[in-house]
């Protein structure tokens, strides 16, 4: 039977009972033409663990939109990143539901079976999937929502389409109850905005009524605390209107409440009152060394000591019950140690930031490296350039064809960082989510329309907590390192806040001991202007926003000490020009291309051989891409290029090529002057005509000034802005021969 629901600016068509009917929750979500069918099943017998198995998978069937899968293999396989962190964000957003001591394996499986190109995926698979657990045997008593807000024209829209989003410069992505927030992320989106100088000079003999076009310029956008708090806002409104929607239609459908067994907390007062007679000291002294390391080997020995005694053995204690006392041992101290005492395991003030060290390009074959270590975390990140041909090709399932990713984050987190033996296995979900999260901080910062493909590795060598961003502070540095245009440094900080008996204390620059004990962690990512990306896990509800806001600054506070750190670094980086690779893009006289392929290809061939370099012309544009690894080389085949196409045609009578338009009849006729795309010359207008003017150019040669070209909005009347022998300064936009475009600057 279908139900429609109105909420957050799209109509949610749920069909429920008529699929899928042996799982223990189904529905089939319609939003416009995308179709998502959500299920939920559960084992009858429990885990020995004390944890909840659950295993959420997102799954695009190339189906839903008329494609087939890419590759060889032609059916759906190995899931893709987007697949990955969408299952992520289901997981971190409906776990913390479950009654405590849910045992039970359990499977949330959601299809997209049709796509509709302008519905958010994301928002639409955990919906459909809150709604399926809702309504199942499963004891989940509340409604989940996702909500995505985007900021248009400076004005936040709930759930923006996603063509809409493209024009978006923030990404807030958020699921709560109706009560809560459970998770968010953000990002921000570069933009493009516009300059008075014009972009594209427009053929008036073509098209003399065409409207202005003006240079697109990259606006970095980054958003204060205050502004990041609004969306909130809006989010958590939006999300209680929607979940308030949800319950009102879904809790008469609900089945029944299977009737399951709980784990009950592996507690023991007895125990708990030895431990603290006889190994108070042992625990404390097991928290100092978890301050330096995110592994608890010092608690398993504890664990293993306390069995061996006498009475543990007459009592037949277990053992699973004595490692939990111990734990929930452990936690009690660090957290009123914390909240009542003010005072960190490691020693440090609530607000203060571990010792940061930085070495730059330490390794000399590399385009750029950077060894970012902070109290006991280290990140090693290299980065390696390329052409824009070195992409990552990628499909997604609303886009036909192959899609190139030009900048890419792999984060990886070897066994040996904590201290641990283990198998190097392919990256899981936590490290493809870490490496989107420093992807999403570091990107605004890089020039949108780069020609070059850039891959950020990050090695973390040593970990005890904010490993992320670590990555991402060395990551900033690594770009510099390697030469790369970055237009401001980022960093990030990992935040943690621990509520106690009416009082919190909120915690900068947290290790792994204050993430694991705390009640809510968050990742703050930016500039010192502004935030890029967030990420924030809230593990007990009810968080005030004066909280959020404290938490929020604080953050700022250490994300500009960190910030002040990696500019004076910045400053002391030498970057290794002789082994980067460099890419030069000019534009020439479409008709000299023939001069640079020369005859059968001869003169291109020996340009590519003498520099080692590689080639790409482009006849119609005129547009040169040379590409090499040494950039000296680079240069000098550029030059080379520049030599060929400047000399003088030569006509069938040997003399030189076709005049501009001084000098008639059969006079030797003067070489066409080349000009650089976007260089800025001085002119003076020798003609005033109805579509523009025409100016006189060093060099004896005349260029066509627009009238959409003159000013930053609509010019009637040429004659108001400009008068005849009057000078300018202009600048080249385009050149084909003898026909040159013109931009006026003021």
């Amino acid at each position: 039977m279908e139900y429609s629901v109105e909420v957050n600016n799209q109509v949610e068509i749920y069909d429920i009972g008529k699929v899928a009917r042996q799982a223990a929750g189904a529905v089939m979500l319609k939003i416009k033409d995308t179709v998502i069918l959500a299920t939920v099943a559960r084992d009858d017998n429990q885990v020995d663990g004390n944890f909840v198995p659950l295993t959420v998978q997102y799954i695009e069937k190339t189906y839903a939109f008329g494609k087939f899968p890419g590759g060889f293999i032609k059916r759906e396989t190995k899931p893709s990143d987007f697949e990955t962190l969408t299952s992520r964000v289901i997981d971190r957003s409906l776990r913390p539901l479950f009654p405590d001591g849910y045992a039970y394996p359990t499977q949330l499986t959601v299809f997209v079976l049709s796509c509709d190109p302008e519905v958010d995926l994301q928002v639409a698979a955990l919906n459909a999937a809150s709604a399926a657990l809702f309504i199942s045997d499963i004891p989940v008593n509340k409604s989940v929502c996702g909500v995505r807000i985007g900021k248009i024209d400076g004005e936040l829209v709930v759930n923006p389409s996603n063509s809409d989003l493209e024009n978006s410069s923030l990404d807030l992505y958020v699921a709560g109850t109706k009560e809560e927030l459970l998770m968010i992320e953000m990002r921000s989106i570069s933009t493009m905005k516009t300059e008075v100088i014009p972009a594209i000079a427009i053929d008036p003999m073509i098209d003399p009524t065409m409207s202005e076009n003006l240079i697109p310029i990259q606006s970095i956008n980054e958003f204060s605390e205050d502004e990041i708090l609004e969306a909130i806002d809006r989010a958590q409104t939006s999300i209680t209107d929607a979940t308030t929607a949800y319950e009102e239609v879904f809790t008469p459908l609900k089945k029944e409440d299977a009737d399951l067994e709980y784990k009950e907390d592996l507690l023991d007062d007895g125990i708990s009152a030895y431990i603290d007679e006889f190994y108070k000291n042992d625990v404390k002294y097991a928290i100092s060394q978890m301050a330096k390391s995110e592994r608890a080997s010092e608690l398993n020995d504890i664990v293993k000591r306390v069995l061996n005694d006498d009475i543990a053995k007459e009592e037949e204690w277990n053992e699973d019950v004595v490692k939990n006392v111990i734990n929930e041992y452990k936690r009690d101290i660090v957290r009123k140690m914390i909240v009542k005492q003010r005072v960190r395991a490691d020693g440090r003030s609530l607000t203060e930031v571990r010792p940061i060290s930085i070495e730059t390009n330490l390794l000399p074959r590399t385009h750029g490296s950077c060894l970012f270590t902070r109290g006991q975390t280290q990140a090693l990140v290299t980065v390696t350039l390329g052409g824009d041909k070195d992409g990552q090709m990628y499909e997604r399932l609303t886009k036909k064809g192959n899609l190139t990713e030009n900048f890419m984050v792999n984060y990886n987190f070897p066994g040996f960082s904590v201290g641990e033996a283990g198998f190097i296995k392919a990256p899981g979900r936590r490290e493809l989510g870490h490496g989107n999260l420093a992807r999403r901080a570091l990107e605004p910062t890089l020039d949108i329309d780069r020609l070059q493909t850039i891959r950020l590795v990050s090695e973390i060598l040593e970990s005890n907590g904010s490993s992320s961003q670590a990555t991402i502070c060395g990551g900033s540095l690594a770009l510099k390192a390697a030469g790369v245009e970055v237009k401001k440094l980022v960093a990030g900080i990992a935040m943690g806040v621990i509520f106690e008996d009416n009082e919190h204390a909120i915690l900068t620059d947290i290790m792994g001991l204050e993430d694991h004990d705390g009640d809510m962690d968050f990742k703050v990512a930016g500039t010192k202007d502004g935030i890029t990306a967030l990420q924030m896990d809230i593990k007990l509800g009810g968080i005030s926003r004066d909280t959020l806001q404290e938490a929020l600054y604080q953050a700022k506070d250490g994300r500009k000490h960190i910030l002040d750190i990696m500019e004076k670094a910045a400053d002391e980086i030498h970057i290794n020009n002789k082994i980067l690779p460099k890419l030069e893009l000019f534009s020439i006289d479409p008709s000299k291309i023939v001069d640079i392929i020369g005859q059968a290809g001869k003169t291109i061939r020996e340009i590519i051989e003498k520099f080692e370099v590689s080639i790409d012309l482009d006849r119609d544009k005129g547009e040169v891409k040379i590409a090499g690894d040494n950039k000296e080389k680079v240069e000098a085949a550029k030059n080379h290029i520049i030599d060929i196409v400047n000399k003088p045609s030569r006509g069938r009578d040997g003399r030189g090529g076709r005049d501009n338009r001084r000098g008639g009849g059969h006079h030797e006729r003067k070489p066409v002057p080349e000009f650089v795309k976007d260089e800025v010359v001085d002119g003076v207008v020798r003609r005033i005509v109805d579509f523009g003017a025409f100016v006189e150019l060093p060099g004896e040669i005349d260029g066509l000034l627009h009238i959409s070209k003159i000013a930053d909005h609509r010019v009637e009347k040429v004659s108001d802005y400009l008068e005849v022998d009057q000078k300018v300064k202009v600048k080249i936009l385009k050149q084909n021969g003898n026909k040159i475009e013109l931009g006026l600057v003021k």
